[in-house]
Protein backbone atom coordinates (compact mmCIF):
# COMPACT_ATOMS: atom_id res chain seq x y z
CA UNK A 1 0.00 0.00 0.00
CA UNK A 2 1.18 3.50 -0.82
CA UNK A 3 0.27 6.52 1.31
CA UNK A 4 0.95 10.12 0.32
CA UNK A 5 2.31 12.29 3.12
CA UNK A 6 0.50 15.61 3.45
CA UNK A 7 3.66 17.51 4.35
CA UNK A 8 6.83 18.85 2.73
CA UNK A 9 8.85 17.82 5.83
CA UNK A 10 11.43 15.22 4.74
CA UNK A 11 12.24 14.26 8.34
CA UNK A 12 8.58 13.43 9.02
CA UNK A 13 8.58 11.35 5.83
CA UNK A 14 11.62 9.39 7.04
CA UNK A 15 10.12 8.81 10.51
CA UNK A 16 6.87 7.50 9.05
CA UNK A 17 8.62 5.18 6.60
CA UNK A 18 10.85 3.81 9.38
CA UNK A 19 7.82 2.66 11.36
CA UNK A 20 5.29 1.77 8.65
CA UNK A 21 7.60 0.03 6.17
CA UNK A 22 7.40 -3.18 8.25
CA UNK A 23 3.74 -3.43 7.21
CA UNK A 24 4.61 -3.19 3.55
CA UNK A 25 3.34 0.39 3.57
CA UNK A 26 5.30 2.94 1.55
CA UNK A 27 4.90 6.61 2.43
CA UNK A 28 5.75 8.92 -0.47
CA UNK A 29 6.00 12.68 -0.74
CA UNK A 30 3.44 14.93 -2.42
CA UNK A 31 6.00 15.59 -5.17
CA UNK A 32 6.36 11.84 -5.86
CA UNK A 33 2.55 11.64 -6.13
CA UNK A 34 2.50 14.59 -8.53
CA UNK A 35 0.61 16.98 -6.27
CA UNK A 36 1.45 20.17 -4.40
CA UNK A 37 -1.22 21.02 -1.85
CA UNK A 38 -1.24 24.00 0.51
CA UNK A 39 -3.82 23.45 3.24
CA UNK A 40 -5.02 26.27 5.45
CA UNK A 41 -4.95 24.86 8.97
CA UNK A 42 -8.18 26.39 10.26
CA UNK A 43 -8.84 23.76 12.93
CA UNK A 44 -8.56 24.49 16.64
CA UNK A 45 -7.41 20.96 17.54
CA UNK A 46 -4.67 18.64 16.30
CA UNK A 47 -7.41 16.21 15.21
CA UNK A 48 -9.16 18.80 13.03
CA UNK A 49 -5.98 19.99 11.31
CA UNK A 50 -4.69 16.47 10.71
CA UNK A 51 -7.97 15.51 9.03
CA UNK A 52 -8.02 18.69 6.92
CA UNK A 53 -4.53 17.98 5.54
CA UNK A 54 -5.04 14.25 4.91
CA UNK A 55 -8.39 14.77 3.18
CA UNK A 56 -7.07 17.55 0.92
CA UNK A 57 -4.08 15.51 -0.29
CA UNK A 58 -6.21 12.37 -0.74
CA UNK A 59 -8.67 14.32 -2.89
CA UNK A 60 -5.87 15.92 -4.94
CA UNK A 61 -3.91 12.70 -5.52
CA UNK A 62 -6.67 10.12 -5.62
CA UNK A 63 -4.49 8.01 -3.31
CA UNK A 64 -4.74 7.25 0.41
CA UNK A 65 -3.09 10.11 2.30
CA UNK A 66 -1.53 10.43 5.73
CA UNK A 67 -1.12 13.62 7.70
CA UNK A 68 0.43 14.48 11.03
CA UNK A 69 -0.52 17.53 13.05
CA UNK A 70 1.68 17.97 16.05
CA UNK A 71 2.87 20.58 18.47
CA UNK A 72 4.33 21.46 21.83
CA UNK A 73 1.92 22.27 24.66
CA UNK A 74 3.55 24.12 27.57
CA UNK A 75 1.69 24.17 30.88
CA UNK A 76 3.07 27.56 32.04
CA UNK A 77 1.89 29.11 28.74
CA UNK A 78 -1.65 27.71 29.05
CA UNK A 79 -0.96 25.06 26.42
CA UNK A 80 0.75 27.35 23.91
CA UNK A 81 2.10 27.17 21.29
CA UNK A 82 -0.12 24.07 20.78
CA UNK A 83 -1.74 23.81 17.34
CA UNK A 84 0.10 27.00 16.36
CA UNK A 85 3.56 25.49 17.05
CA UNK A 86 4.70 25.69 13.40
CA UNK A 87 3.40 29.27 13.13
CA UNK A 88 4.46 30.50 16.58
CA UNK A 89 5.59 34.13 16.38
CA UNK A 90 4.33 34.61 12.82
CA UNK A 91 5.54 33.73 9.32
CA UNK A 92 8.88 35.53 9.63
CA UNK A 93 10.39 33.01 12.07
CA UNK A 94 12.25 29.78 11.29
CA UNK A 95 12.67 26.87 13.72
CA UNK A 96 15.56 28.47 15.68
CA UNK A 97 13.59 31.72 15.85
CA UNK A 98 10.56 29.96 17.28
CA UNK A 99 12.76 28.20 19.84
CA UNK A 100 14.25 31.56 20.90
CA UNK A 101 10.76 33.06 21.24
CA UNK A 102 9.62 30.12 23.35
CA UNK A 103 12.62 30.46 25.67
CA UNK A 104 12.00 34.21 26.00
CA UNK A 105 8.36 33.59 26.90
CA UNK A 106 9.44 30.95 29.43
CA UNK A 107 11.88 33.25 31.23
CA UNK A 108 11.03 33.07 34.94
CA UNK A 109 8.11 30.72 34.31
CA UNK A 110 7.57 27.61 36.42
CA UNK A 111 6.79 24.80 36.13
CA UNK A 112 8.52 24.00 32.84
CA UNK A 113 6.42 20.88 32.22
CA UNK A 114 5.12 20.32 28.71
CA UNK A 115 4.14 17.65 26.26
CA UNK A 116 4.49 16.97 22.58
CA UNK A 117 1.24 15.86 20.94
CA UNK A 118 0.84 14.19 17.56
CA UNK A 119 -2.37 13.22 15.79
CA UNK A 120 -1.95 11.19 12.61
CA UNK A 121 -4.85 10.68 10.24
CA UNK A 122 -5.21 8.46 7.16
CA UNK A 123 -7.92 9.24 4.62
CA UNK A 124 -8.84 6.70 1.97
CA UNK A 125 -10.64 7.33 -1.35
CA UNK A 126 -13.48 5.01 -0.25
CA UNK A 127 -14.28 7.37 2.65
CA UNK A 128 -12.57 5.40 5.43
CA UNK A 129 -10.64 7.42 8.01
CA UNK A 130 -8.13 6.14 10.57
CA UNK A 131 -6.77 8.39 13.31
CA UNK A 132 -4.35 7.96 16.22
CA UNK A 133 -3.05 10.30 18.94
CA UNK A 134 0.28 10.07 20.75
CA UNK A 135 1.76 12.17 23.55
CA UNK A 136 5.18 12.48 25.17
CA UNK A 137 5.71 14.26 28.50
CA UNK A 138 8.78 16.41 29.08
CA UNK A 139 10.10 19.76 30.26
CA UNK A 140 11.35 22.88 28.48
CA UNK A 141 15.14 23.21 28.62
CA UNK A 142 16.77 26.50 29.56
CA UNK A 143 18.92 26.46 26.43
CA UNK A 144 18.93 24.44 23.17
CA UNK A 145 20.95 21.20 23.26
CA UNK A 146 21.75 18.70 20.51
CA UNK A 147 22.08 18.77 16.74
CA UNK A 148 19.40 16.29 15.66
CA UNK A 149 15.67 16.46 15.14
CA UNK A 150 13.75 19.55 14.07
CA UNK A 151 11.34 22.14 15.43
CA UNK A 152 11.38 22.33 19.22
CA UNK A 153 13.45 19.13 19.64
CA UNK A 154 16.54 20.99 21.00
CA UNK A 155 14.57 22.32 24.00
CA UNK A 156 12.30 19.35 24.74
CA UNK A 157 13.82 17.32 27.58
CA UNK A 158 12.57 13.79 28.14
CA UNK A 159 13.04 11.40 31.05
CA UNK A 160 16.76 10.73 31.38
CA UNK A 161 17.73 14.36 30.89
CA UNK A 162 18.36 14.48 27.14
CA UNK A 163 16.55 16.61 24.57
CA UNK A 164 14.95 15.04 21.52
CA UNK A 165 17.77 16.62 19.50
CA UNK A 166 20.33 14.63 21.52
CA UNK A 167 18.67 11.25 20.87
CA UNK A 168 19.36 8.92 17.98
CA UNK A 169 16.50 8.40 15.53
CA UNK A 170 15.82 4.99 17.09
CA UNK A 171 15.79 6.39 20.65
CA UNK A 172 13.45 9.20 19.62
CA UNK A 173 11.04 6.87 17.77
CA UNK A 174 10.80 4.69 20.90
CA UNK A 175 9.55 7.52 23.14
CA UNK A 176 8.23 10.28 20.89
CA UNK A 177 4.66 11.47 20.44
CA UNK A 178 4.84 10.73 16.70
CA UNK A 179 6.29 7.27 17.34
CA UNK A 180 3.42 6.51 19.76
CA UNK A 181 0.78 7.74 17.30
CA UNK A 182 2.37 5.83 14.42
CA UNK A 183 2.45 2.59 16.41
CA UNK A 184 -1.28 2.96 17.16
CA UNK A 185 -1.94 3.77 13.52
CA UNK A 186 0.19 0.82 12.44
CA UNK A 187 -2.04 -1.52 14.47
CA UNK A 188 -5.17 0.00 12.89
CA UNK A 189 -3.66 -0.25 9.39
CA UNK A 190 -2.73 -3.88 9.99
CA UNK A 191 -6.36 -4.66 10.86
CA UNK A 192 -7.53 -2.79 7.76
CA UNK A 193 -5.08 -4.62 5.48
CA UNK A 194 -5.94 -8.01 6.97
CA UNK A 195 -9.65 -7.24 6.57
CA UNK A 196 -9.09 -6.33 2.93
CA UNK A 197 -7.32 -9.66 2.31
CA UNK A 198 -10.26 -11.58 3.76
CA UNK A 199 -12.78 -9.85 1.49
Amino acid sequence: MKLVLASKNKKKLAEMNDILSHLGVEVCSEAEAGVDVEVEETGTTFEENSLLKARAVMEASGLPAIADDSGLCVDALNGAPGVYSARYGGPGLDDPGRVRLLLENMRGQMPRTCRFVSVITCCFPNGDVLSARGECEGTVAFTPMGEGGFGYDPVFVVEGGKTFAELTAEEKDAVSHRGAALRKLKAALRETLEGAKEC
